[in-house]
């Protein structure tokens, strides 16, 4: 098991590439599976998790190639309706399997997700939308078993927005009969990154980025060409490291719609942000504010870039009040911070965290995919050496990401542990 070591103190410069959205390419890759015929999916990131989906496509029948960024997923032959549990429990976007298969063939049996331990995360929503839908579902030993003869458009109103839960219910009403209508939808950028696939490929959706999605069913789809969205997330961590060292670097691909309310946080800490033609340029400033933030769904501040955030924050003039209202189980990263000398107290869902001068290298080991990042770029504004360890989180989630920081003169390289 690799981790990563990290001499903390330079500044970074020079521009970075961000790959394509991990969340965004996970669904684009499980709707595939609605229509038979060769589809082309590109700007696909190399990570662990794009892996086992590619995995779990050819389980159940469909051939699928990479040529770089790209994949050629052939998907005419549905063999299988299983998702086991060994791929299941690595990636909680699994379920995402779901929607396509019932739409397509009518049954699908789906391990119970595994994934980040960041909350529990039920998918109960995903399933009463399905039920909604017409399918009946069965939890037998650790798995989802749903069949429907024929899915039905329905009126679904969530209790709470869910990113997946909107995404399976969305692939799956594309093949349904009738008008379905999805109220407290997600908003997310990767949700209309996946209406605007599925629309190219014959869908009639409405209202993607809104709280209320409209989908008329139509009896057949045609394959994919699509280009998946930049990763507005891998984004931010390289602006928030970018603002913590101090440095100058511009991050491209990314529009700074997707990523508005944290910009915006990101201003009021004292970073310099230009919007240009190609990318995000980040100027950090030589006095880091402190400021408060709550984690919302989008447009909200994501709850993806909090434990990034909240390492800058680490460093702030004052004190800094984090709220965590996403996720249940998701400060896991504030011990590890600690280690590196940052001064956080936490009281159930807030964080307070009071800015220190400086801190200093130490072990630290990642806990979740975002906790890893937030340790790296921790790491490149401490003195002295840090090494994260348990970064098989971090593979999940970033394309070469020591690469990256190496070009913009980070000391940081992967190490076998």
């Amino acid at each position: 098991m690799d981790k990563i070591v990290i001499h903390g103190g330079n500044s970074l410069s020079g521009e970075v590439e961000v790959s394509g959205a991990k969340n965004a390419a996970l669904p684009l890759l499980f709707a595939t599976l609605l229509a038979p015929g060769k589809h082309r999916l590109c700007n696909v990131p190399a990570l662990r998790d794009i892996e086992t989906a590619a995995k779990l496509l050819g389980i159940v029948g469909a051939d699928v190639q990479r040529d770089g960024d790209c994949f050629e997923i052939t998907a005419d032959d549905i063999r299988s309706d299983e998702a086991p549990y060994d791929l299941v429990r690595t990636m909680r976007a699994s379920v995402l399997v779901l929607g396509p298969l019932l739409a397509r063939v009518g049954h699908a049996r789906v391990s119970l997700p595994g994934g980040c331990a960041i909350g529990a995360r039920p998918i109960n929503l995903h399933l009463k939308g399905l039920e909604a839908l017409g399918a009946t579902i069965d939890l037998d030993h650790g798995y989802v078993e749903a069949r429907a003869e024929k899915l039905r458009g329905a009126h679904i109103a969530f209790d709470m927005p869910t990113v997946g839960g909107t995404e399976n219910l969305m692939i799956a009403a594309c093949l349904a009969e009738g008008t379905t209508v999805l109220d407290n939808a997600a908003r997310e950028p990767e949700v209309i990154d996946l209406a605007n696939a599925l629309i190219g490929m014959g869908a009639k959706i409405t209202g993607a980025g809104t709280d209320s999605i409209v989908i008329e069913g139509v009896d057949s789809l045609q394959p994919m060409d699509y280009r998946v969205m930049a990763d507005r997330i891998e984004a931010g961590t390289y602006m928030v490291a970018a603002a913590m060292t101090r440095g100058d670097v511009l991050v491209k691909g990314v529009e700074a719609s997707a990523l508005e309310t944290f910009l915006s946080k990101l201003r009021e800490a004292g970073a310099v942000i230009e919007e240009k033609s190609d990318g995000i340029r980040v100027i950090g400033p030589e006095t880091i504010r402190s400021v408060n933030i709550k984690t919302q769904p989008h447009p909200g501040f994501p709850t993806d870039m909090q434990a990034q955030f909240m390492a800058l924050m680490a460093l702030g003039d004052g004190t800094s009040v984090i709220s965590e209202t996403v996720f249940e189980n998701r400060f896991m990263h504030v011990c590890e911070l600690q280690r590196l000398g940052a001064d956080i107290v936490i009281d159930g869902h807030v964080a307070t965290v009071r800015g220190v001068n400086g801190l200093c290298g130490a072990p630290v080991m990642a806990t979740d995919l975002r906790a890893s990042a937030s340790l790296v770029i921790a790491g490149l504004a401490s003195e002295n050496t840090t090494e994260v360890s348990r970064i098989y989180h971090l593979d999940r989630g970033y394309e070469k990401l020591e690469e990256k920081l190496q070009r913009l003169g980070a000391a940081i390289e992967r190490q076998p542990a």
